[in-house]
């Protein structure tokens, strides 16, 4: 079951909401301002994001960038009664997926929220991997999905949110095989991914070189010959 978090100061939407969703079969999670919507986004972890442009305090814009500038990926999709087209822009340039004017139609609603989380599925369960809770410990690298952080010998690699993003996924499926375009698609999404083609190749040798020994000579991060990377699975002594 997917969850849907509402964030928006209209007590009455979050009754109307509430009932859609549940009724439609999603999971459902309100927040009234940006502040408590933040906590309440770590906390409960929802699949997707209706996000009011009006709250007090931080705006939904605002509050939409600080998500994305924190390398959140979850779809949002913006209320707003403004119709303006100027505002669209801005919500779509700070990182929103779709933009729904109130009143709306309870129905188009449902079709955009199923379309989102269709398109977003991949997404999604890749959220799931780098959101998880716990750790994965493979010889002496350890990687902290709820800190977003990986530690070798005990100390912090010092990785860059997406250097952590490909580390955290492998370190997801250990000894699973996944092709540039596929790790490529996970951490951009589709339609989204990097231009160049060595992107992902650059990316993995500046991880070995914060994670590995001896970067000419991996041992956590693998390369499979014409197929792509691979998570190690465990370490020979």
């Amino acid at each position: 079951m997917y969850k849907v978090m509402l964030i928006d100061d209209e007590e009455s939407l979050h009754v109307s909401i509430e009932k859609l969703l549940t009724h439609a079969g999603y999971e459902y999670c309100g927040a009234r301002d940006a502040e408590s919507g933040m906590e309440m986004l770590v906390a409960e972890r929802p699949d997707l994001v209706l996000l009011d442009v009006m709250l007090p305090g931080m705006n939904g814009f605002d509050l939409c960038a600080r998500i994305r500038g924190e390398g959140r990926r979850i779809p949002i999709i913006f209320l707003s009664a403004k119709t303006d087209i100027v505002d669209k822009s801005i919500g779509f340039r700070a990182g929103g997926d779709d933009y729904v004017t109130k009143p709306f139609d309870a129905t188009e609603l449902l079709l955009r929220i199923e379309a989102h989380i269709r398109r977003h599925h991949d997404t999604m369960e890749f959220a799931r991997c780098t959101n998880r809770d716990g750790s994965v410990t493979i010889g002496d690298l350890e990687v902290r999905f709820d800190e977003y952080q990986v530690l070798v010998k005990g100390k912090p690699a010092n990785l860059t949110t997406k250097e952590f993003e490909i580390v955290a996924f492998l370190a997801t499926h250990p000894g699973k095989v996944f092709t540039r375009g596929q790790i490529q698609e996970y951490i951009w999404g589709e339609g989204e991914a990097d231009v160049r083609s060595n992107s992902i190749t650059v990316f993995v040798r500046k991880i070995r070189e914060k994670i590995e020994a001896n970067p000419s000579e991996p041992r956590y991060l693998l390369t499979v010959q014409r197929v792509g990377y691979k998570m190690a699975d465990g370490l020979d002594t």
